[in-house]
């Protein structure tokens, strides 16, 4: 054999190296596309840990604000639901100063009173005035802004907004204002996305499915319903049954990672407790339609009183400051005599969805009548609260209504039909998922979001059919002006496709023509 050549080590040494690069061509795609979605992938992950962070900060703001007004100088019991532990405990010294500032007896209670009537207008004042002086958009409930924003221009939202939304929504929703933390959400995790598309400089398209990315992150986290938020998400942007498909992966991831980033610091429970109850009996389809013939109602009611309160407060000719503040003072005036409106009312909702029992010990007698008019009057208190420019949001009152009007429904079979045996948590779910979808117009979303955050997956069935004929019956009904009724008729897609075909047609331009030749 004759002596290996010194360039034999070299060339083993590259067929070696092209031997591995094949396995890591096959293993890795080498797609641009695929690149970019990895990278797309990472990006939302980010933005999912900071509006899990924004979430815990609103959170506990909220609890903070409500536990040294509401409970401590108001005297009033703000109930929570299950799945939610006070953050804010004011230490006892604070009371004790207090109790030697405060009159008492029932001079104290008329004092106490009087500042639960002055709170939500005080609480929505400052509110205002922050808004006002530091990002006038953080005013009103947020998710039609960013609806707005994602149809028109996904780059024009101010990271400025998030932390006065913050702020300001903490101090209308703290003082007793009839509002949801939903809503300021929405709109903070979209200035999240929004932010982090513009700092990486992302194209319109991209800093668009950030901007849904930040909204589902909101809801996954608030509501602890990671899934329900991808899919809210992807919904909220029509009032026709059409869906966003582009935004629904990096909703998912967004969304995931938020809900992580909340659950590690509040626990991972679902917000309300309810009784695993399952549905048995095809009979009772005909009480779920009654009850989404009277969602469907409400729901009417609810947008048309809340377009009316909007028109009024638009209207009147008075400082900037005082429309906020009367919308607070007619909540308090409700309040003074129904306290269960107050604030989000989520402990209100938990008490509905306990066994039926229990139920009835909670609200008395007269409790078919009851319910419903608590439905009707967070309906108000919301419209006085927000449709004045509060900040504040509409989908944890859409929530409580639905509820209330679940249970008076599930109530009055139970009272009528007793060998029927209705569940009223049961219809308190139902009328919260049906509700929903015919405010809000996100059917989908509802349906998952109320199994989320009850942990009760057991009412798929009853869900469908009670969301279906909510939907059906409120055609073009929406609490949001800016949604459009598909994807043809969103101005995004109509600017995508229309730059789409620009840059076609130049790149066709550009293309040298190559001449035909004839043969023979």
């Amino acid at each position: 054999m004759g002596a290996l050549s010194p360039r034999a080590p070299v060339a083993e040494l590259l067929r070696g190296w092209r031997t591995s690069w094949r396995w890591i061509k096959f293993w890795v795609p080498a797609e641009r596309e695929t690149w970019r979605t990895g990278r797309m992938v990472l990006i939302c992950a980010l933005v999912g840990v900071l509006v899990g962070l924004m979430s815990v900060w609103f959170f506990t703001t909220i609890d903070f604000v409500c536990a040294y007004t509401l409970e401590m100088l108001g005297h009033a019991e703000i109930p929570l639901p299950d799945g939610e532990l006070p953050v804010a405990h004011p230490p006892e010294v604070h009371y004790t100063l207090l109790n030697r500032l405060w009159p008492g007896g029932a001079l104290g209670e008329v004092f106490a009173g009087l500042v639960r009537f002055l709170l939500p207008g005080v609480g929505a004042l400052l509110a205002c005035l922050v808004a006002r002086r530091f990002a006038p958009s953080a005013s009103g409930h947020g998710t039609d802004t960013v609806i707005a924003a994602y149809h028109h221009s996904a780059t024009r939202l101010p990271l400025g907004v998030a932390p006065v939304k913050v702020i300001a929504s903490s101090l209308v929703i703290g003082t007793g204002g009839s509002a949801g933390a939903e809503g300021p959400i929405t709109q903070i995790g979209a200035v999240m996305g929004s932010a982090v598309a513009r700092v990486l400089r992302l194209s319109r398209h991209e800093a668009r499915l950030l901007l849904a990315a930040g909204m589902a992150a909101g809801i996954g986290a608030i509501f602890r319903a990671p899934m329900a938020g991808a899919l809210f998400a992807a919904e909220i942007l029509y009032r026709g049954f059409d869906l966003e498909g582009d935004v629904l992966i990096p909703s998912m991831v967004a969304s995931t990672i938020s809900y992580m980033t909340y659950a590690c610091v509040f626990g991972w429970d679902p917000v309300f407790y309810t009784p695993q109850e399952f549905f048995n009996s095809p009979v009772k389809f005909l009480c779920y339609a009654a009850l989404a013939f009277l969602i469907a109602a409400a729901v009417r009611f609810n947008i048309l009183f809340f377009r009316q309160a909007e028109i009024v407060f638009h209207r009147l000719t008075l400082p900037y400051w005082a429309k906020p503040m009367i919308g607070g003072l007619l909540v308090g005036l409700i309040g003074l005599f129904v306290p269960e409106i107050l604030s989000t009312g989520y402990g209100c909702i938990q008490e509905t969805l306990r066994g039926n029992d229990e139920v009835l010990r909670t609200f008395g007698g007269g409790l078919v009548g009851f319910l419903f008019l608590l439905g009707v009057l967070k309906s108000i208190a919301t419209s006085f609260t927000v449709g004045s420019g509060g900040a504040g949001g509409m989908l944890g009152p859409a929530l409580f209504c639905g509820a209330m009007y679940g249970a008076c429904v599930g109530a009055f079979f139970h009272w009528c039909l007793p060998g029927l045996n209705v569940s009223i948590a049961n219809c308190a779910m139902l009328g919260m998922a049906g509700y929903l979808t015919a405010a809000v117009r996100t059917p989908l979303a509802a349906i998952l979001m109320v199994g989320e955050f009850t942990g009760n997956h057991n009412l798929l069935l009853p869900s469908m059919w009670v969301c279906g004929l909510s939907f059906l019956l409120t055609p073009g009904w929406t609490l949001y002006k800016s949604q459009v009724r598909d994807r043809d008729s969103s101005p995004a897609h109509r600017l995508r496709h229309g730059s789409l075909r620009h840059d076609v047609a130049v790149r066709l331009r550009r293309t040298p023509s190559k001449k035909r030749t004839r043969r023979g």
